[in-house]
């Protein structure tokens, strides 16, 4: 199950450099996690400085 970002996000950009697969992109407002691309590995939410990032 692909991971979320809630409006907590700070939009600093930390999660997609941590993204193995590149399933992380700015959105409107908030980055997002494409739930095709996920592989549900966490190093997103482990990077995230808000805590803004959770399983689905």
């Amino acid at each position: 199950m692909a991971r979320v970002i809630s409006d907590e996000c700070l939009s600093c950009g930390t999660c997609e450099a941590e993204c193995p697969v590149g399933a992380i992109s700015q959105g409107d407002g908030k980055y997002v996690i494409d739930a095709d691309t996920c592989i549900d590995c966490g190093a997103c939410e482990g990077a995230c400085p808000a805590g803004a990032i959770s399983e689905a």
